[in-house]
């Protein structure tokens, strides 16, 4: 562990409907599970990690903590408060349970990047990834705020915070921005994904 005033939380709360229902941290990538891989790349800079999601049940067999949302039925910026308001942590990278190809070095350079800010995001032409990201633990009452007023995109977080960016030309340096975006939304999904 690098610094405890740092936490990590895997946003594992939606319903997967377009999965069947199926449990996306729990897909076999190469013979090991999504959340698997997501918890290797993830320990090197944390012990304090925790998964977001309104069902407890899901994750009993898991050792880590399981925080449901506190304002719940407010999506991904819903997600994005509990993890926040879940850790004493400074900074907390944020990510979905959907994205087996986490890289250290990239998580990094986002808690770099967020240590003089409201949080850091990977952001490409497509748009910011909101659940890519490290937000900082004070940014959490300006959060709720936008919520209770009604602002619940995720993606508009930079109306209300002051985000640093990994844009695509920074992202290509960590590999292939396709590989490291990918995520794992739909079982054809599976089919389109190098698994190595």
């Amino acid at each position: 562990m690098e610094n405890t005033g740092i936490a990590a939380a895997i946003v594992a709360g939606g319903q997967a409907t377009r999965f069947g229902g199926r449990d996306k941290s729990r897909v076999l990538i190469n013979g090991q599970s999504i959340i698997s891989r997501q918890v290797a790349a993830l320990q090197p800079l944390t012990e304090d990690l925790f998964i977001v999601a309104s069902q407890r049940e899901r994750f009993s067999d898991l050792p880590w903590r399981v925080c449901p949302d506190v304002l719940p039925d407010t999506g991904v910026v819903g997600a994005i408060l509990t993890a926040l308001e879940s850790t004493s942590a400074d900074r907390v990278i944020v990510v979905a349970c959907d994205l087996p190809f986490l890289d250290t070095p990239l998580l990094r350079r986002l808690l770099e990047l967020a240590a003089n800010a409201d949080g850091a995001w990977v952001r490409t032409p497509a748009g910011a990834e909101p659940l890519l990201a490290c937000y900082r633990r004070h940014a959490a009452p300006r959060i709720r705020a936008a919520i209770e007023a009604g602002r619940r995109k995720a993606a508009d977080l930079d109306q209300t915070l002051t985000m640093r960016v990994v844009d695509l030309a920074e992202l290509r340096t960590f590999g292939d921005p396709s590989r490291l975006l990918a995520n794992i939304n739909s079982p054809e999904d599976l089919g389109t994904i190098d698994p190595s």
